[in-house]
């Protein structure tokens, strides 16, 4: 493999480029879904292939292809060359690229158990002793399940010397339930509380899914009995596996600079963050805390080197309440935007990238995406229950549901799985029909409470959606249970 990369470098330096990468990278998914007592489908898919990337006075330029040998390297490298040139005449500024060493290194995430040599029948057959467990529960009439597994691997080589192979398997055990009123003609879901990870067949085991299967179905068939919730602004007691995607939409995407700048702007909007906010705007209470990371275990987003050979790292987003850094890549590290905005707000120059490149594919160029971006928990301890104790009048909310945000990442309504009425610090009877809607500095600022260490957890999307032609990244995002003040509170049913 290094000699097939060694023959995209070497063309790409013989055609003038002062920049070139090439990843070699197979990708396999497994899937398995069932449902009630059948399994529905199974699929396993693998793709192998590699992407030439150059850099040639000042304009990248891309080409990839399935055939792993060296002619078909040698012309991929020339139309990547090509395609440089072509570009060139549409660029509006030079790329350039911040420093970083070069590497030679092999990085793999912890696993345990492959999935990948667990028998597909064997995973059929606990998803299928999920769905009986669910439907031992009256009320639950239907319930799917399903496994995801993705490995992995690549090559990367660049001219700069490094060569960084890396293998990183991910796993999704889950399950949504849903529950009939007849006679009402309504119905209600419950979808299990098992976010995925960076792991292997053991994070699918420790799930403990058929024991968690009966409380899913009974909370679905509670909710078709549940009171609807009375819309109004009311204290907000959120579970980490609801406040993830809070975190995604209203931290993750805002701090992207490629949207600050206006590079993402089509698919999913830019970005409300404006460079003059760096280091001056409070994003959120004192409480509040965003750091950024790529190394935590188990993470989505987690490797040992980003898709631009970069190491990766972990950095504050928001420090204390306050806006204080971007995530970046090597190219966006040098625009004169995120440089003059450091330097406007008394920051050190930013001299190297934070390692947030990522390509879904060998046949995808590589841009700037979502990393692992957590809460960070409170300082003082505080449990789940204390938290609730010293809550007045107030709404629990477990499990993420839908959501709506604006094309700057600002104004935003989000909803949940389940939902409970806390009154005079107790937590009384589930409600039905919630959503909260607020502004994402507003919301931020709200927060006056955040449980310790101890009760901290992280969520995880499987599928990040950005670019044009739009690309899927996945990423995690932890948090502990936490309060938030005065936060308006929607009927879902009566503003529909």
């Amino acid at each position: 493999m290094k000699e097939l990369a060694n023959v995209a470098l070497n063309a790409a330096r013989t055609g003038g480029a002062s920049y070139a990468d090439i990843r070699i990278s197979r990708h396999r998914d497994q899937a398995v879904h069932t449902r009630e007592d059948r399994v529905q489908s199974v699929s396993d898919a693998e793709s192998f292939g590699f992407g030439v990337r150059v850099l040639l006075d000042g304009a990248w330029g891309f080409a990839a292809s399935h055939r792993v040998e060296k002619d078909a390297i040698a012309d991929a490298a020339a139309r990547a060359l090509a395609m440089a040139r072509a570009n060139k005449a549409a660029l509006r500024r030079p790329v350039e690229l911040a420093p970083t060493d070069a590497f030679m290194d092999t990085w793999r995430s912890p696993v345990e158990k492959d999935p990948f040599a667990v028998p597909v029948g064997e995973k059929a057959e606990l998803l299928l002793a999920v769905n009986a467990a669910v439907l031992k529960v009256q009320g639950a009439k239907y319930v799917n399940s399903f496994m995801l597994f993705r490995n992995e691997w690549k090559l990367f080589a660049s001219t700069e010397g490094s060569v960084i192979e890396q293998d990183i398997t991910r796993v999704w055990p889950c399950f949504t339930v849903t529950a009939i009123d007849a006679d009402k003609g309504e119905f209600q879901t419950r979808t299990a509380e098992v976010p995925p990870r960076s792991a292997g067949y053991e994070h699918v085991e420790g799930a403990n899914l058929v024991e968690l299967a009966p409380r899913m179905a009974e909370e679905a068939v509670r909710k078709l009995t549940a009171k609807s919730v009375e819309p109004g602004r009311r204290d907000l007691v959120l579970h980490p596996t609801n406040l993830w995607l809070t975190i995604h939409e209203s931290v993750g995407h805002p701090t992207e600079l490629d949207r600050v700048i206006g590079q993402e702007a089509n698919y999913a909007g830019t970005s409300f963050l404006t460079p003059d906010k760096l280091g001056k705007l409070n994003y959120g209470s004192d409480l509040v805390s965003f750091r950024a990371d790529r190394t935590i275990p188990g993470g989505m987003a987690t490797c040992g080197y980003d898709d631009d050979g970069v190491k990766t790292e972990e950095w504050h987003l928001v420090k204390d309440g306050l806006f204080v850094d971007y995530q970046t890549t090597r190219e966006q590290v040098l625009w004169p935007e995120y440089r003059d905005a450091r330097q406007a707000a008394g920051l050190p120059e930013a001299t190297r990238s934070h390692g947030a490149a990522y390509a879904d594919s060998w046949g995808s160029i590589p841009f700037q995406r979502n990393v692992n971006i957590h809460l960070e928990p409170g300082k003082k301890p505080l449990t789940p229950d204390e938290l609730i104790a010293s809550t007045d009048d107030g709404i629990l909310i477990r499990g993420d549901s839908s959501y709506s945000i604006d094309h700057q990442r600002y104004n935003f309504q989000f909803s949940g799985q389940v939902f409970f009425e806390i009154k005079g610090g107790k937590v009384t009877q589930m409600l039905r029909d919630v959503a909260y809607q607020s502004n994402t500095v507003e919301f931020w600022n709200s927060c006056d409470a955040i449980c310790d260490e101890r009760f901290w957890a992280m969520g995880a999307t499987y599928y990040c959606g950005k670019g044009q032609p739009s690309q899927c990244s996945p990423c995690s995002h932890g948090a502990a249970p936490a309060r938030f003040r005065n936060v308006n509170v929607l009927n879902t049913k009566r503003e529909v």
